[in-house]
């Protein structure tokens, strides 16, 4: 499998302080030891299939979805710039092999125009303890990733405005991701709130 190698911004030490453990989800080949600073665009009429794409601060895909929002039936494929599948995002109850699972994302909270969704792993099947939380604004476009119940942010959301965006009816925004956390994972994340915020019946 071909993988995209990301391009970021120089680091800023100071503000982004690398973590003492790596945070490897989806693969260590997405774990940079700098912060990157990704483009998320949505509603992209130059993308063929879905519309859900992520790019770097140059303009270069990095990550995009295949097959239609969240719905009872529907699929979501996250792959790289080359197509080589991610990883799949589909409904919780869709029969598949266990031992393919990755991680289940729980909506906690969407009331109020706040967004809450806790995070599982495979490795923790009780789901007593979340292992990561998303919590912030989907409409504000301001959400932050935190490790666990603490308030270690791994990633966070901030609006991009352009006349650009504006005029061509894409909803652009900024994703920057801590150092030495996946940044595929942040993605699928991301994707996932998404699909929720198109699909109320996603859970």
């Amino acid at each position: 499998m071909e993988h995209v190698q990301a391009y970021p911004p120089p680091a800023v030490p100071t503000a982004y302080p690398p973590l003492a453990t790596r945070v490897s989800v989806i693969g260590p080949q997405y774990c940079y030891p700098q912060p990157i600073d990704l483009v998320v665009l949505r509603k992209v009429l130059t993308i063929s299939e879905g519309k859900f794409a992520v790019t770097d601060i140059y303009g270069n895909i990095m990550f995009k979805t295949k097959g239609k929002f969240f719905s009872i039936h529907d699929r979501r494929l996250l792959t790289d710039a080359a197509g080589n599948p991610v990883c799949t995002l589909r409904h919780k109850g869709e029969s598949t092999e266990e031992k393919d699972l990755i991680f289940t994302a729980k909506r906690s909270s969407m009331i109020q125009l706040k967004t809450k969704l806790h995070v599982f792993l495979a490795t923790n099947p009780k789901e007593d303890v979340c292992d990561f939380r998303m919590e912030g604004s989907w409409l504000e476009r301001s959400c932050f990733i935190y490790s666990g119940e603490r308030n270690t942010i791994l990633a966070q959301m901030h609006k991009k405005h352009s006349v650009e965006s504006e005029f061509l009816g894409k909803d652009k925004f900024m994703v920057t991701v801590y150092p030495n956390v996946d940044y595929a994972f942040v993605v699928a994340l991301i994707a996932i709130l998404d699909g929720i915020n198109n699909d109320d019946d996603f859970e």
